[in-house]
């Protein structure tokens, strides 16, 4: 479980084909659907061309307006009042065409997705009022249902077909169930339209796994909603935004800062902290921007209260909090009755930092599998280095365990893989360590933070510090350590077409023969039910009926999408239980 962050935007370096201009303002998801859905049919075959055109247009900022230069004698205006385009005649054009011109629709395509959820509307405040039926009604089940089939189509569509109309019509389907009072829906609809433009624009930190993820949040999210009751339906329907809860004065010890740059164009800073029982609380500035903002937000005052300390110094200093309201995230508020001043720090090696690393890993990751939030502090002896298809990770060993630690986050401005890599040299060097659990076969974590490793009694954020060679221990050589042979489970094979098709859409497993023996051999390794998703995957992805004369008739995108869903969900809860073993985790908190 990640922080309790603005939701996840592209990154606002440069113009790409299908990622946002530079500079542009968050629009809202119904502001797209409904310019998008102005269009003539005509227009719309060339609303990506539009987009990738109008993404080289020089951008110009002015207050709330942004100006994009259409041409010589054509400007674009964007009127964000508070940041956030909020409406569709907020997008101006002066071409002979407007408003019914591609211009508008191409702006709000090319822009970051606003987030809706943190201010309900009427219509959502009134649904949420009558959350107290058991099953969902008439206007829910219709919104999750339009989910879901936007949903579909653009795994039908892969992200290599997914252009602007159908992510539009994703953005439409989220809109419609933030009004059904579906926030969690909604939300798992925009994540996937954020991931899908950082895929198409080639965005250095976009994930398959993360897009695959995401969509089948989205598709899963949907699927049950009609059929759930009680307090299962409860939180498949979410809140539109955090409760805060009153939580008195708080005494916090810094542990760590970490940078935040995600696919929709937000970026900022958060800083870890924890009380003296070890309950962790964070305190965040993210916010519309690229890596300036990532590395520069560190150095800005914490918002809380009237404290001088900047994130950065939080980290290893302390804050005395009295009002202090909580979210159910530990996410620490800053309202008007907050208080706050600097205290004192507290090294990791001693109390109250000490007892985050007493707790075995085993418990650790059993609380993070859980649903808890999934830091985990270790204690490492480094290996050196592996290197991946994504890049180098370090090997060490954590308690008779051999683990793999890779980068947080890819970002070149962001000091991550330069970190790793001179961590790498330090190889026999004994370090505490903050990292973040990343699920799967083998024991594997994304190092956040870590001991300085010549001086035990400093500590670096390795998102926003940088190491040098004089930082290293003396007379220590790069290690040159061979992998450890993983005896693996052939999971791959599933994940593999999983990924394919989010990627390539369903065509790709519609190809005769593509299967050959992987079922098989899922079965052969006592993977039964795995080797039979599998293979109804590849048989939903083929069936294309016919009509009388022959001619193919449109695929079942809905059946498809349900192949692929249950293949997916299969997926996580094998690879959580691979997960549990091969950390030593004997029970999963339910």
């Amino acid at each position: 479980m990640s922080p309790d962050l603005t939701p996840d935007g592209p990154n606002l370096d440069g113009p790409t084909p299908d990622g946002p201009a530079p500079g542009l303002p968050p629009v809202a998801p119904s502001v797209t659907a409904e310019l998008v859905e102005a269009l003539s049919p005509r227009l719309r075959k060339r609303l990506d061309a539009g987009v990738a055109k109008l993404a080289a247009r020089p951008v110009v900022r002015d207050g709330d307006t942004v100006r994009i230069a259409v041409d010589d004698d054509t400007d674009l205006e964007l009127h964000a009042p508070g940041g956030t385009v909020t409406s569709a005649d907020a997008v101006r054009c002066g071409c002979l065409l407007a408003p019914d011109c591609l211009h508008r629709a191409a702006a709000a395509s090319a822009a970051p997705v606003a987030d809706e959820a943190s201010e309900p509307t009427h219509e959502a405040r009134k649904v949420q009022e009558e959350k107290e039926a058991e099953t969902a009604g008439p206007e829910e089940r219709a919104a999750a249902r339009a989910v879901f089939a936007a949903a579909a189509a653009v795994l039908e569509a892969g992200t290599d077909g997914a252009g602007a109309v159908l992510q539009a019509e994703l953005l439409r389907a989220a809109h419609t169930a933030r009004l059904a009072g579906l926030p969690r829906a909604s939300a798992s609809a925009v994540s996937v339209v954020t991931g899908i433009r950082a895929a198409r624009s080639a965005d250095p930190s976009y994930r398959l796994a993360d897009l695959a993820e995401a969509l089948g949040g989205a598709l899963g999210v949907a699927h049950r909603i009609p059929h759930a009751t009680g307090p299962g339906l409860a939180e498949l329907r979410g809140t539109a935004r955090q409760p805060y809860r009153p939580d008195g004065s708080l005494r916090l010890y810094g542990l760590f800062s970490e940078p935040v740059l995600t696919a929709t164009g937000y970026a900022g800073a958060v800083t870890w902290t924890a009380d003296a029982e070890g309950r962790l609380y964070t305190v965040s500035d993210v916010a519309p921007g690229g890596p300036g903002r990532a590395t520069g937000a560190a150095d800005r005052a914490v918002r809380i209260g009237d404290t001088s300390l900047t994130h950065r110094e939080l980290a290893r200093a302390g804050l005395a909090v009295s009002g202090a309201t909580v979210s159910p995230t530990g996410r620490l508020g800053a309202g008007a009755g907050v208080r706050a001043v600097r205290a004192s720090g507290a090294a990791w090696r001693a109390e109250p930092l000490e007892r985050l690393w007493a707790v075995p890993v085993a418990d650790q990751v059993a609380r993070a599998l859980g649903g808890g939030h999934d830091l985990l502090f270790l204690d490492v002896t480094l290996r050196g280095a592996v290197r991946e298809a994504t890049g180098d990770c370090l090997l060490a060993d954590c308690a008779g365990v051999p683990l793999r630690l890779a980068t947080a986050h890819d970002a070149p401005a962001l000091p991550y893989r330069d970190n790793l890599r001179l961590l790498a040299a330090a190889g026999g060097s004994g370090l505490r360590v903050v990292a973040r659990l990343a699920p799967g076969p083998m024991p594997r974590a994304l190092l956040l933070a870590a001991e300085h490793p010549s001086d035990p009694a400093a500590r670096v954020d390795l998102g926003l510090d940088r190491l040098q060679h004089a930082d290293l221990p003396a007379g220590r050589t790069p290690a040159a350590a061979p992998a450890p042979a993983v005896d693996e489970a052939p999971l791959h094979l599933l994940r593999r077409r999983l990924h394919q098709a989010v990627s390539g859409g369903r065509r790709v497993l519609a190809f005769p023969g593509g299967a050959a023996g992987d079922g098989a051999r899922l079965r052969h390794v006592g993977l039964g039910t795995a080797g039979d998703l599998l293979d109804g995957l590849h048989a939903a992805a083929a069936d294309r009926a016919r009509d009388v004369f022959g001619r193919l008739l449109p695929s079942d995108a809905g059946r498809f999408a349900g192949a692929w869903l249950a293949s997916a969900v299969y997926m996580s809860e094998a690879e959580r239980a691979l997960c549990a073993q091969a950390w030593g985790v004997t029970t999963i908190p339910a």
